[in-house]
């Protein structure tokens, strides 16, 4: 399933696009999870920042 976003992200229109998977601690329970969102590049950075 992962192969068709990376996919549909290497078009020419779409370019300007990145795919950020962050890591974050659970408070509840201590257990990590994985949050996925696509972003656009500027907008990436700035969330990676945080």
């Amino acid at each position: 399933m992962a192969k068709k976003v990376v996919a549909t992200l290497k078009t020419t229109d779409s370019r300007g696009f990145a795919k950020v998977i962050k890591m974050v601690k659970s408070p509840k329970t201590g257990a990590y999870t994985f949050k996925e969102q696509i972003l656009p590049v500027d907008e990436a950075k700035e969330n990676l920042k945080k």
